[in-house]
């Protein structure tokens, strides 16, 4: 199982305190070393099953400046993504062909039926 971290975020380093807590081990990817790509956020969004707006933190300064209130396709909000990967909601959990965003952090148990 693989983890998207931003060690910065307060809500996935207590995923990370969680998995510590709970004996899970999980590869963990450092989203400000591993940027997000088109063709990995496409893959994400099918493994989540959910649209690209879902993906994207609204409380982002960034998002409040230049997207908030717009209506953009699914492309272009992966697009946005790419540009702005702070607008990535974390943590998120990725298994196989399934993912879960980690909000609660005890959604990661979905992942492990």
């Amino acid at each position: 199982m693989k983890m998207l971290h931003h060690p910065y975020c307060t809500k996935s380093v207590a995923a990370l305190d969680f998995l510590k807590a709970n004996d899970l081990n999980v590869e963990i990817v450092d989203l400000t070393k591993n940027k997000p790509t088109k063709e990995f956020l496409s893959d994400l969004l099918q493994k989540l099953g959910i649209p690209a707006f879902e993906l994207v933190r609204t409380s982002e300064s960034i998002y409040q400046k230049k997207f908030e209130g717009k209506i953009l396709s699914e492309e272009e909000w992966i697009d946005a993504i790419v540009a702005h990967p702070i607008l990535l909601q974390r943590p998120i959990f990725i298994e196989g062909e399934k993912a879960v965003i980690g909000r609660p952090v005890e959604r990661v148990y979905e992942l492990m039926k």
